[in-house]
């Protein structure tokens, strides 16, 4: 089963930052008034989903199995990370909307919150192999919106926390779920599993490959970023070492946690199907869990192993691509220049995701290292050329539009 997904506003989701007006008869100019290099990132983080979803395996080996395995997981995370920012962007940046502006924003996040749990079960329902990830983004929205008024710092503090005490008490939950049979009357319960035929909230928060417990770290990551301003240098430079340091603390602890902890790796091993125990420090080829999990399993920093471990590194990984990208962005114009198809694609990421979920369902996904990887390259190269004209005439993606009329409802909230 592979994995990764987008925003909504972010899953990566549609981007609300206004952009200048259409001259008289004439394309929209370039998108001045748009965070470049936060497109530019999301652009990324679909291109890494695509990886994920249609490209080769990491088994393929050299620097083509590298990148596959660096998309893994850490795609997904990005597009977390980014969905925060979304948030923080519609309710006020800088500053927070108060008053009847506020409100409106929150019914804006709310709307568009359950807009994505109703899109991603209906992809779900196409039963592709894609772990559609839009119906966990729209509870995390949810569950983050009460914070959108406090400060980089106490956000950031926040993050740093649930970081921490969210992968154990997952792990905790988990053993309970899977340990005693009050699980299943939850969901008979639960009106949102029988209309969606899953197991509705207990998998949306904590049983699902996205569960929102261990996924809520890296949105309240992203709207700590949004407050952060990224036209200084200084902070640009804070925001790469910052990610830098997680990931070493991430992925570095993991493997010295691995090794040092007496039996670690062959108990992990032994309770996984995948085998590749020496890798779990940073890559998904460890596989996947039994109901059995040991604690052992907490020192796993593997990208969607829902631990602490993992957590601190792809929040590292994505902090790290948001800094490059709004760098690059400010301090490179020939670079951006060339990279604009790719800020195009990330400028309507959830048309993009969308897309690329229902081309699956109707061709299918290769696993073959050949016709992967040129199946791959046709994706990135159809989204880049199709967002590319999109987006000089239009203002919106199609689906980050339709998404914005269902919105403006909320313009009535007094």
């Amino acid at each position: 089963m592979t994995h990764d997904a987008p925003s909504a506003s972010a899953p990566a989701l549609p981007s609300p930052v206004p952009r200048p007006s259409r001259p008289a008869g004439g394309p929209l100019p370039p998108s001045a008034g748009r965070l470049l290099g936060i497109d530019l990132a999301r652009g990324l983080a679909v291109f890494g989903m695509y990886a994920a979803h249609v490209g080769p395996e990491p088994t393929v080996g050299g620097p083509v199995g590298f990148l596959a395995e660096l998309a893994r997981g850490r795609s997904s995370a990005l597009f977390a990370l980014l969905a925060g920012f979304s948030l923080v962007l519609i309710t006020g940046r800088p500053r927070p909307h108060t008053g009847r502006a506020g409100r409106q924003a929150m019914g804006r996040i709310v709307l568009r919150a359950l807009i994505l749990i109703v899109a991603g079960y209906a992809l779900t329902a196409l039963d592709t192999d894609v772990d559609v990830i839009l119906a966990f983004y729209g509870l995390i929205f949810l569950i983050v919106l009460p914070l959108y008024r406090l400060r980089a710092r106490t956000l950031a503090l926040l993050a740093a926390a649930s970081a921490l005490l969210m992968p154990v008490a997952l792990y905790a939950i988990q053993r309970a779920i899977y340990g005693g049979n009050w699980a299943d009357a939850f969901i008979a319960a639960d009106p949102l599993a029988r209309a969606g035929g899953t197991d509705g909230l207990l998998e949306l928060l904590f049983t699902g490959e996205y569960p929102a417990l261990t996924w809520t770290p890296f949105m309240i990551a992203g709207m700590a970023v949004a407050r952060l301003d990224l036209t200084q240098a200084r902070t640009r430079a804070r925001l790469a070492l910052t990610g830098g340091g997680l990931a070493v603390l991430g992925y570095g602890g993991s493997w010295l946690a691995l090794h040092l902890v007496p039996g670690a790796l062959t108990t992990v091993a032994a309770a996984t199907d995948g085998g590749g125990a020496a890798s779990a420090w940073w890559s998904d080829s460890v596989g996947y869990l039994s109901d059995d999990t040991p604690a052992e399993w907490l020192l796993v920093g593997a990208p969607h192993s829902q631990t602490t471990f993992s957590v601190l590194g792809n929040t590292g990984v994505a902090l790290l691509v948001v800094a490059g990208c709004v760098t690059a962005a400010a301090r490179l114009p020939r670079l951006t220049r060339l990279l604009r198809p790719v800020a195009a694609v990330g400028m309507i990421a959830l048309t993009a995701y969308v897309a690329h979920i229902l081309a699956i369902h109707v061709v299918g996904m290769e696993e073959e290292p050949g016709p992967a990887l040129v199946a791959l390259l046709a994706f990135v190269g159809a989204a880049m050329l199709l967002a590319t004209v999109w987006t000089r005439y239009f203002r919106r993606g199609p689906l980050e539009y339709l998404l914005y009329r269902a919105t403006r409802i909320t313009r009535h909230i007094r």
